[in-house]
């Protein structure tokens, strides 16, 4: 990959501060496809510098610069996402499928949103005599994951471009190949010297780096609970604004009026979706007690249909999780759910049948799981699904709460009734009868799934200062 080993700092590929390289793994081989270069702070200087010095005249746009720049950028993105794709595909092992159809196109829903947001948003209003004005809110560094690399991306960088903020992106190191190319894409769109910097990096050199510059001025962050804590703590003496996405162990809460059979085969596969590997996935389901065993048979019938194989295979339903440091952690936690006494009714330790190479893990399903047992609490980021039993709806909702997370929910079953839970399970989204995701919706989460929220109108007010001049009218 031509830019590989080089950073995206004022407008140009840069060569690095440092010699330091980091092997990219293809999940499904295990073999070494490309070596990026790794930065430091003293790149993290240079990417944040670039983004200052060009922050008052790319904050002094006019809406319609910066609407006419993001159609530009869609109309580059668009041109690359075949390329977006192969890269998804290789470096985070997503099937072809759930690539095309996706992982590349959420990024694309992003761009779309913040762009149709900027017909209306209301920069300026007045308020009595006072002239309420949302400005950028500066520099700003954004901190992405692995698991919807572009998706988490487009995220933050559009409503950061449609605020007129500047920014320095780190994304993941696992998965950094979609990233460089949302950089070209960017450069060719003509995006302004200094007004996006890309820097390559582990969280230790490169995240904290910028998590405590004094130049950064917000620092939009998505990954686990526990590295959000420590952006959180380098932040702090800045006192700069810290919007984070965490993690999560969503409950998903089957009424005993919904279509039990149907509802439980489709969210075992919504479960599986993305190998397991999404913040907000359905991990906790909750079914009535007397109704446990028969969906204990569904889930299990379901989980076992699910094709895992080589991603490039359009028959294939999941691919392998992202490295092996995290199949060794899914690994252990299933073996936990086993030593805890859980009811092990599908998969299980160890790779499919008749996959030797690549980190590929067995659709898993446990049943007569208890809320206090490990893998009902800890956020296993991989295909497996923990299931439990509840009295009556008071006994669901105690359960679905019963977490230190609050990302998301689901409930399936009658709508009014659904509809009364969804208003009672303490998360930023709730999906209410098998909902899908909603772009134009906020994102985030409750408790230790972070704070702020992303998507949407909700999503550029983040990038955002409030200022208030008084007496504006004259009155």
């Amino acid at each position: 990959m031509e830019h590989a080993r080089q950073f995206y700092i004022g407008g140009t590929w840069v060569e690095p501060r440092s010699s330091d390289t980091l092997p990219v793994i293809d999940p499904a081989t295990e073999e070494v496809i490309e070596t990026i270069a790794m930065g430091g702070p003293d790149d993290v200087d240079a990417a944040v510098a670039a983004a200052r010095s060009a922050f008052d005249g790319f904050a002094a746009t006019t809406v319609q610069d910066r609407a006419a720049l993001l159609d530009r950028v869609i109309e580059v993105y668009q041109a690359r996402m075949g390329d977006l794709a192969a890269a998804v595909r290789s470096e985070m092992g997503a099937p072809t499928s759930l690539a095309q159809t996706a992982q590349v196109p959420a990024a694309l829903a992003h761009l779309a949103t913040a762009r149709a947001l900027l017909e209306d948003f209301p920069f300026e209003e007045e308020s009595g005599s006072t002239l309420v004005v949302r400005e950028p809110v500066g520099v700003c560094a954004l901190i992405t994951p692995w698991n919807w690399p572009l998706n988490q991306i487009a995220c933050k960088v559009a409503p950061a471009l449609a605020a007129g903020c500047t920014m320095v992106l780190k994304p993941s190191e696992v998965a950094p190949l979609n990233a460089l190319i949302f950089a070209e894409i960017l450069d060719e769109a003509g995006v302004p010297a200094g007004v996006f910097n890309l820097v390559n990096g582990n969280g230790l050199d490169v995240g904290q780096a910028l998590a405590s510059h004094p130049e950064v001025d917000m620092v939009s962050f998505t990954g686990s609970t526990r590295a959000g804590t420590a952006v959180a703590a380098a932040a702090a003496p800045s006192v700069k604004r810290v919007a984070q996405e965490l993690g999560g162990k969503s409950a998903n809460i089957v009424l005993d009026d919904a279509d039990l059979d149907a509802v439980v085969r489709r969210d075992v596969t919504r479960m599986c979706n993305n190998s397991g590997q999404s913040c907000n996935a359905p991990s906790r389901m909750l079914v009535p007690r007397d109704l446990l065993a028969r969906a204990a048979e569904v889930a299990a019938d379901a989980a076992t249909s699910i094709r895992a194989g080589d991603p490039a295979d359009e028959a294939t339903t999941i691919g392998p999780v992202v490295s092996q440091t995290q199949y060794d952690r899914i690994q252990a936690l299933i073996e936990k759910g086993i030593g805890e006494g859980a009811t092990l009714v599908a998969g299980g330790p160890g790779r499919p049948d008749g996959l030797d190479v690549g980190y590929y893990v067995r659709p898993t399903v446990f049943t007569d799981v208890t809320n206090d047992m490990t893998i009902a609490q800890e956020e296993i980021f991989g295909p497996v699904l923990v299931m439990i039993g509840y009295d009556d709806d008071d006994d669901a909702v105690r359960i679905a709460n019963d977490t230190r997370y609050g990302l998301s929910g689901y409930v399936s079953g009658s709508q009014d009734r659904a509809r009364d839970i969804a208003r009672r399970i303490r998360t930023g989204n709730v999906h209410v009868n098998g909902a899908g995701p909603d772009f134009d919706a906020p994102f985030g989460g409750y408790k230790q799934s972070g704070n702020g929220r992303e998507w949407g109108r909700l999503g550029l007010e983040e990038f955002l200062e409030t200022k208030a001049i008084m007496g504006w009218t004259g009155r």
